[in-house]
């Protein structure tokens, strides 16, 4: 994007909704997504962040009055500076507590849209780190009231679970002018946020309201980070920040920047849902339309929506890669059975591939089975085109070389004594000629058989017209005839290239079943792979928090937040053991499956067999009559 657009708009009647234009901008990007929103009070300088992490001195509405500038929330997608195949999007949100707007449920909207959309929340803030500063962060201890992790009315209070949702927590305080030193000691910022922080021992009214916010910023977010930034310029300059060279910016407030953009850049993470190619629009739309009519957005249902979105929209890819591939090779058509199936074993893997990037919890593998049958229906149908356009060759190619028996069937050529003998030699030339062209063809010897049930009509004709023949001849010949003998040969043909092609098709599927199962495989140890390191990172984060309070002498808090790690350690196994059980599941389906195909073709190629034997027996009868 040259520029930024707005992504959450504001209706006439206080309602957010997505814009379309912004969607459509989304669903075009095809690389995992690192989001960043910025939240914060209004006219604190939020733009101008926003504006560095995308490299440009302006793009995001900067205000020079105290009104409010950004509306909604907007965005930006650049490409990622320092991770490559990643898009960065950048979300300037509405300033809150704006004196004009008046609205704090919407200033709650807001602030939710940001901490579940982005990857990391950057709070701004001006002056210090004080109570009224952590105060005016009402709108994290309202987390709990405005989103929901799972869907079930009779669940416990889930805020444990959020570290594992919500993003990392940057608070950027802007015209910070103190010295950071707490006790006479010199402190980094990180240190001065975690004093800022500290909580108070006591549980009276006033200790756990001081406490609520605090614990809310320790419990909720997987890390914390803090940056100082001192005044920009002169008080004068500030409301033409934008416009200023950088030598009229201080070089304290530069450098601190230059921290900033670096470390947003580089600790920044992808979240899992992120990775998935249009889903932060619709995720947005299904948070925006939830939280407008009311109700609180819960993620686990979310979830639930987008997977459905996206495997669907990974079957549609999945397809597409498929069918394209194969409508190039039907320009060559007809081509030999293991030539079509060679193509369709290296685009159904293709196909599964593809399906697999883009899939997300297709728990009981239902939508790979649909593109399984999907890809298994268009394959027949690409085998039969094949057959026609086969056919249609072996066809023309016996039109022509008949032609000239055609033509002395017309003249009478072989009404004469000996013109069975005649016919017979020709028709022998035509079958020798006709097999020396059309050897590979999938239909060459069931159309040859055609060909020669047509001809026995005419042979039978000649041979009672030879009257060079005795009545004894005639009827001797007349129980086997020579055409009658290549019909006989040519049936037993036809029903062993079936057979052979049978057998050429159930090694492509037994092949395109063993790299599906590989994929499934794969598929599985990198989602459980995913869901431990999840799920390993919220349990670091809750062990600082641990340390940290029993560090404080908060041992009574401590000790809870033991038995919450306790039970988280114990869901988490549980949903491991979960996903691991359902993938078997998959492969267990996928195999039986696969299984019963192979039932019915086996099925077939014993009848086939049983054909070929009974044809052989009949062989056998009639070169003992002869």
């Amino acid at each position: 994007m040259d520029k930024p657009e707005c992504f959450i708009d504001t209706e006439s009647g206080g309602k957010l909704y997505v814009k379309e234009s912004a969607l459509q901008i989304l669903q075009k990007i095809e690389q995992p997504v690192v989001v960043v929103a910025v939240v914060g009070l209004y006219r604190t300088g939020k733009s101008y962040l926003m504006n560095r992490l995308a490299g440009k001195q302006t793009g995001f509405a900067l205000g020079s009055t105290i009104e409010s500038k950004t509306k909604g929330i907007w965005m930006w997608c650049v490409p990622h500076p320092t991770k490559a195949g990643t898009t960065l999007v950048l979300l300037d949100t509405e300033g809150l507590g704006d004196v004009d707007k008046g609205d704090s449920k919407h200033d709650s909207n807001i602030f939710c849209l940001a901490v579940l959309l982005s990857s990391t929340l950057v709070y701004n803030s001006r002056g210090t780190i004080d109570n009224r500063a952590v105060e005016e962060l009402q709108y994290v201890t309202e987390l709990t009231e405005c989103i929901k992790v799972k869907s079930s009315n009779n669940e416990a209070d889930d805020s444990g679970e959020f570290v594992k949702f919500f993003p990392s927590f940057i608070w950027a305080v802007r015209d910070f002018t103190l010295e950071r030193k707490i006790y006479g000691n010199d402190a980094t910022e990180d240190e001065y946020l975690e004093f800022a922080l500290k909580l108070k021992v006591g549980t009276s009214k006033k200790v756990m309201e001081y406490n609520l916010p605090r614990e809310c910023i320790q419990n909720y977010f997987p890390s914390r980070k803090c940056f100082t930034f001192p005044f920009p310029t002169a008080p004068e300059n500030v409301s033409r920040l934008e416009k200023l060279d950088s030598a009229d910016i201080s070089s304290d407030f530069l450098e601190v920047t230059e921290n900033f953009c670096k470390y947003a850049f580089e600790k920044s993470e992808v979240k899992n849902l992120h990775t998935l190619i249009d889903f932060l629009g619709h995720l947005a739309k299904n948070y925006v339309d939830t939280i407008s009519s009311g109700v609180v957005p819960c993620l686990e249902n979310a979830v639930i929506a987008m997977a459905k979105i996206e495997n669907e929209a990974a079957v549609k890819d999945g397809l597409e890669i498929y069918q394209s591939g194969m409508e190039k090779l039907k320009d060559t058509f007809p081509l030999e059975l293991k030539n079509v199936s060679s193509e369709h074993q290296h685009l159904s893997s293709t196909a599964t591939q593809t399906f697999m990037k883009r899939s997300f919890r297709d728990n009981d593998g239902g939508y790979l089975k649909t593109l399984e049958e999907k890809i298994n229906k268009l394959f027949d149908e690409y085998l039969r085109q094949n057959e026609e356009a086969s056919k249609r060759q072996c066809e023309d190619l016996l039109s022509v070389l008949s032609g000239p028996m055609t033509e002395k069937l017309k003249q009478g050529f072989y009404a004469k004594p000996g013109g069975y003998d005649l016919f017979c030699k020709d028709l022998e030339d035509i079958v020798k000629n006709y097999n020396s062209q059309a050897n590979k063809e999938v239909k060459a010897e069931e159309v040859l058989e055609e060909f020669l049930k047509q001809k026995s009509v005419d042979s039978k004709a000649i041979l009672h017209a030879d009257k060079k023949l005795t009545e004894k001849e005639k009827k001797i010949k007349g129980e086997i005839l020579k055409t009658e003998g290549i019909l006989l040969e040519q049936e037993i043909k036809v029903k062993e290239e079936k057979q052979r092609q049978l057998e050429e098709k159930m090694e492509a599927e037994r092949k395109s079943n063993e790299e599906r199962m590989r994929q499934m495989k794969e598929k599985m140890d990198e989602e459980i792979k995913l869901q431990r390191e999840e799920a390993e990172r919220a349990m670091d984060s809750k062990l600082r928090e641990q340390a940290a309070l029993l560090e404080k002498g908060f041992k009574e808090k401590a000790d809870r937040m033991k038995e919450e790690m306790e039970e988280f350690k114990r869901q988490n196994a549980e949903a491991e053991s979960n996903r691991a059980r359902e993938f078997a599941e998959m492969l267990e389906n996928s195999n039986r499956r696969h299984e019963e195909s192979m039932a019915v073709m086996m099925q077939q190629h014993r009848e086939q067999m049983e054909a070929i034997e009974q044809t052989n027996c009949r062989s056998s009868d009639g070169c003992c009559v002869l």
